[in-house]
């Protein structure tokens, strides 16, 4: 059995507030789950982050009042989060006193999302992703699959689909074709299963295409070897998940930001035939010099 984890990066409105949308898909052998999972734990550990999510949009953002806090890098980890907590505290009474709730709310839910990150500095945090990355990198057994969507050059009327199921709908077909491609005859079958970050009106219609695709296939491929619907999952809770979203925010962030520091590495899992890149696609003009077009025309 592969487990393929699936998360998403950027939004699949057209045109949003990202020009891409990525949904990515790490499939790692059941049989490696645990070790991977202890491998994941140790490098959250080293950060002081053992029971945080990794999101790796939150964790990149540059936290203001880190800078106001005086010799914040030479602070031990208690101290800086004492800090951070004590001024974020303080900006949070300002706002109600003002009477600014819009901005009192937002600030609070911005607060939530990255409290678990205040230890570290913006430098530590992009370290700290850069080694989850790297242990990606190195897992040799893991593969990747990606659709990349260029919203610019995206027609729903000429695909017939939106965004998110032209995303959904090539994962599932390279996933399956790769697991077509592992089967040894005379062995037992090897199945995949689907593990998506849960999202509930994601969840209801990749339901349903899913259920299409065992049914009638997809446009590229009869599924024989991914059992069942996807299975939602909160992220929260499961590393594997976060991983993917490591991999879709990397792939996005190089796509629109030329940011090769996290893409390089989870990039080399991107799964391949003969050399050339098959998992992952920029879905853009056909020009394209990207490393992933590139992959592409290798011969």
């Amino acid at each position: 059995m592969h487990l393929c984890y699936i998360d998403e990066s950027g939004t699949p409105d057209v045109p949003g507030n990202t020009s891409h949308y990525v949904l990515a898909g790490l499939s790692i052998p059941v049989w490696h789950w645990r070790d991977s999972e202890k491998e994941i734990y140790a490098v959250k550990q080293k950060y002081s982050l053992p029971d945080a999510e990794i999101h790796s949009g939150w964790l990149t953002r540059k936290y203001i009042e880190q800078s106001k806090i005086p010799n914040f890098p030479q602070l031990d980890f208690f101290q800086r989060r004492y800090q951070v907590e004590k001024y974020r505290k303080t900006e949070l009474l300002n706002l109600q006193k003002t009477h600014k709730q819009n901005l009192y709310r937002q600030t609070k839910k911005n607060y939530n999302h990255t409290k678990d990150y205040i230890h570290l500095t913006y430098e530590e945090r992009i370290a700290f992703l850069e080694d989850v990355a790297k242990i990606i990198g190195n897992w040799g057994f893991a593969r990747l699959f990606a659709e990349c969507v260029d919203k610019i050059h995206f027609d729903p009327k000429r695909t017939k689909q939106s965004v998110d199921e032209q995303a959904f709908e090539q994962i599932v077909s390279r996933f399956e074709q790769f697991l077509k491609a592992i089967q040894t005859f005379g062995d037992p079958k090897i199945y995949g299963l689907l593990v998506h970050d849960n999202n509930e009106t994601v969840a209801k219609r990749h339901t349903a295409l899913m259920k299409t695709f065992h049914s009638k296939g997809t446009l590229f491929t009869q599924v024989d070897y991914i059992i069942e619907t996807p299975l939602f999952v909160s992220s929260e809770l499961t590393s594997m998940i976060q991983l993917a979203d490591v991999c879709a925010y990397a792939l996005r962030r190089y796509l629109e930001n030329k940011e090769e520091r996290l893409f390089d590495h989870i990039f080399k899992r991107a799964d391949r035939k003969e050399g050339v890149v098959v998992g992952v696609r920029h879905f853009t003009i056909t020009s394209c010099s990207c490393k992933i077009c590139a992959s592409h025309r290798i011969r």
